[in-house]
Formats: C-alpha cells, structure tokens, sequence
C-alpha cells in the first residue's frame, strides 16, 4: 500500500462524513421546500420533481452512510490489529484489493464466496 493506511482511512472518513452532512442538509432544505407547497410537482414540466430529487438525494445519503460505517469499520480493525486480514480465512488481504478497497475485510476469494 502506497499510502499509510490510517492516513488514508482517515481521509476517507472525513470525505464520507462530508458527504454524510452534505446530503443531510440538502435533504433539509428540500423538505423545508416541500413543507409549504401543495403543488403537484409531479406534472411541472421545469426540470426535476421534488420526489424524484428526495429519492436520489436519500440513496445518495444512504450510499455514504454505509462507507462511513464500512470505513469506521476499518479504522476498528486497525486499531485491532486485524486490518488486512480476512475476517472469514484469516489470510492476508492482499495489498493490491487494499489499494482499490481500502475498507476491504475479505480477500477476493472469500469475497467472492460470500458475494461481497
């Protein structure tokens, strides 16, 4: 691994965290916008409906939910002493799948079995 793996666990946490509160506040914004209209955005011929924005905006916020989480997971394991072991055969992740997936808690063999 090229770059220190605290290091770049830690950045990112605070990317996904960004994003985590970033989406966050543009889903407040959009339901304060919601609140007072009864307007049937569904039939408004100008650009995006609010429910089709809500929804992207909640996959969105659900997406960078889960790496927070998978990358909180990570940091665990480091500070465990089991970061870059798999979690299933107890192996060596090797540097390669940490590199692309540095949250990577199984080897690319067991990931494949348990179709992770």
């Amino acid at each position: 691994m090229s770059e220190d793996p605290r290091v770049l666990l830690e950045r990112l946490r605070a990317e996904a965290e960004g994003r985590v509160r970033a989406t966050a506040a543009t889903l407040d914004e959009l339901m304060h916008d919601r609140e007072g209209s009864n307007d049937d955005d569904e039939h408004d011929p100008e650009g995006v409906t609010l429910s089709s924005e809500w929804s992207r905006l909640t996959g969105l916020a659900g997406a960078a939910a889960v790496e927070l989480q998978q990358v909180d997971d990570a940091l665990a394991r480091l500070d465990a002493g089991t970061y870059g072991v798999c979690a299933n055969c107890g192996k060596p992740i090797p540097a390669g799948r940490l590199e692309v997936r540095p949250f990577a808690e199984y080897c690319v063999a067991c990931a494949e079995k348990l179709g992770r």
